[in-house]
C-alpha cells in the first residue's frame, strides 16, 4: 500500500516538457494521444477476444495472426503512451480513463463466427486509420513532426493488418459450404 498522500501530478496535467514544444500544443497533441491509446486498447481486447474463440478449419492459421495482430497493437499502446509522456503529459492508464476517451466501440460480449468477428476488426481498424490521419496532421500542424512520424509508422501496419483481415473475408476458400455446416 502507497504511503504517498498526495498525487505527484493531477490527471490531464501538462508539464513543460525536453522536446521544447509548446505547452498548449503539447497539450492538444496529448489529447489526440490518449485517444489513440484508448483505441488501441478496445482494439487489443477484441482481438485478443477473437484469437481466444476462433474456430473452425482455419483455426490455427487465425488464431496466430491474431495473436501477431494484438502483440503489434499493444506495443503501438506503448508507445503512444511514451510518447504522451514525453510530451509532458500523463497518459490514461484506468479502464474507467480509456473506456471515457476511445472514440471507438468493442463489440459485446457474445462470440460471433469468425467471419463476422474478423469484419468487426477491419471495421474498428479502419476508424482507428481515420483518427490516425486526423492526428498526424494535428501534430504537424503544431509542429510535432516526431509524433506525426510515430503515427504514420503505426498506421502502416494497422493498413496492412486490415488488408490482411480483408483477404481472410474473401469469398475464395478451401473449406466447402458442406464442411462449414
Amino acid at each position: 500500500m502507497s504511503t504517498q498522500k498526495s498525487a505527484r501530478r493531477a490527471k490531464g496535467s501538462v508539464e513543460e516538457n525536453a522536446l521544447r514544444l509548446e505547452t498548449d500544443k503539447a497539450e492538444q497533441i496529448i489529447d489526440a494521444l490518449n485517444a489513440d491509446l484508448a483505441d488501441a486498447y478496445v482494439l487489443y481486447h477484441q482481438l485478443h477476444k477473437h484469437h481466444w474463440n476462433v474456430e473452425g478449419a482455419e483455426f490455427h492459421d487465425i488464431h496466430v495472426f491474431l495473436q501477431e495482430v494484438y502483440e503489434d497493437v499493444e506495443a503501438a499502446a506503448d508507445e503512444l503512451a511514451e510518447r504522451a509522456q514525453a510530451l509532458g503529459g500523463i497518459p490514461h492508464a484506468s479502464m474507467d480513463a480509456l473506456s471515457e476517451a476511445a472514440t471507438v466501440e468493442a463489440e459485446d460480449e457474445d462470440v460471433y463466427d469468425i467471419r463476422t468477428s474478423l469484419a468487426n476488426d477491419v471495421e474498428m481498424m479502419g476508424d482507428i486509420i481515420e483518427s490516425y490521419r486526423q492526428h498526424i496532421e494535428l501534430a504537424e500542424n503544431l509542429g510535432d513532426y516526431a509524433t506525426g512520424q510515430i503515427l504514420r509508422e503505426q498506421i502502416e501496419t494497422i493498413e496492412e493488418h486490415a488488408h490482411h483481415i480483408a483477404h481472410y473475408l474473401e469469398d475464395d476458400t478451401l473449406v466447402t459450404e458442406s464442411a462449414m455446416n
